[in-house]
């Protein structure tokens, strides 16, 4: 599976394992795959393999957010990406790699404007690579309090130093909560929804 994703992703194959397990694991669960930050498409390809492989051509929605159009507006006290950064992509070329892999949505734009009409969700697996402090943040936000008990959060940007603010968001949004990041050699951290709080 990596073979066929590795030239449409910049996640490398350690990463690409830990998510592959985490999505066969979360299939356990009633609710819906989110990927925020897809960038050429190659983990949502991989993503979209497991469920469609698990479930058939599925039941179980992955939902895939980005502007499919590179980086918007960062901060530049807190993140060291750029508006505009990872421009070469767009919605049509991920279509392409991800096709006829199962029940496939597409939410275009900016996070968390592209989470609008989804407040009742229940998601059992985010993956977040968006790199910057403010997305990082609203996904935690939104997202958490939507995720299943047993559902995980994977952060891919935690522990890269090409991304600060996103691990400075997932400190930030975790102090209040029961739960607490588990920060891997890969740069990953996961989170592990332990109750439905």
């Amino acid at each position: 599976m990596y073979k066929r994703i590795r030239a449409h992703t910049l996640v490398s194959a350690d990463r690409c394992w830990i998510l592959y397990t985490l999505a066969l694991q979360a299939l356990a669960f009633r609710g819906e795959f989110w990927e925020c930050g897809v960038y050429k498409g190659g983990t949502a390809a991989l993503l979209a393999g497991v469920l469609a492989s698990a479930r058939g051509s599925g039941t179980t929605p992955l939902r895939l957010f980005d502007t499919f159009s590179g980086m918007p507006e960062t901060d530049p006290e807190r993140d060291r990406h750029r508006s505009g950064d990872f421009a070469d992509t767009s919605v049509d070329s991920v279509k392409g790699i991800v096709k006829g892999q199962g029940s496939v949505e597409y939410h275009v734009g900016v996070i968390p404007n592209t989470f609008a009409g989804l407040e009742s969700a229940r998601i059992v697996l985010a993956h977040i690579d968006v790199d910057i402090y403010q997305s990082v943040l609203d996904c935690a936000r939104f997202i958490y309090p939507r995720l299943v008990a047993g559902g995980f959060m994977i952060f891919d940007d935690y522990g890269f130093p090409t991304c600060p603010g996103a691990r400075a968001a997932v400190d930030e949004y975790f102090q209040a909560t029961a739960e607490r990041p588990l920060v891997l050699p890969t740069g990953q951290a996961i989170v592990f929804k332990s109750s439905g709080i």
